[in-house]
């Protein structure tokens, strides 16, 4: 099988479609958007109740409180609200400000306002979610 390279694993993982798409983010947070790459994890282990979960990506501030948790899922899959209640299942355990879902295709960030997380209007890079904090 096709293998890519995972800079926050480091090390090489299967090229499956949700794995490219993991990448591609990774890339995007990093180029476009100035998050560290020593700022962010991928595959990271979580426990809600008895279940274990991963989150997909989580970008982490300054401190290494964490900042933002991206759910990443194939192209084909639509971005609803089951994929944003997945998310936001991972912010019960994190304490996320933001929330990303991708499938490559499209993108949407959420901010929490209060107890609510609401639609960012656009991705905002590290130094405005640090200030947002």
């Amino acid at each position: 099988m096709e293998q890519i390279w995972d800079p926050l694993r480091k090390k090489r993982v299967t090229a499956t479609p949700e794995e490219r798409v993991r990448q591609w983010f990774i890339l995007q947070l990093h180029e476009t958007f100035g998050v560290p790459l020593h700022l962010m994890m991928s595959e990271v282990s979580l426990k809600f109740g008895q279940k274990p979960w991963r989150a997909d990506i989580l970008v982490y501030d300054r401190s290494g409180a964490p900042l933002l948790v991206a759910e990443c899922k194939r192209p084909e899959i639509t971005l609803d609200a089951g994929v944003l209640e997945q998310a936001m299942r991972y912010n019960s355990v994190l304490g996320v400000r933001f929330l990303a879902v991708t499938n490559g295709n499209l993108t949407y960030l959420y901010r929490l306002e209060g107890e609510t997380f609401v639609p960012c209007g656009h991705i905002p890079d590290y130094e405005e979610m640090l200030c947002q904090r």
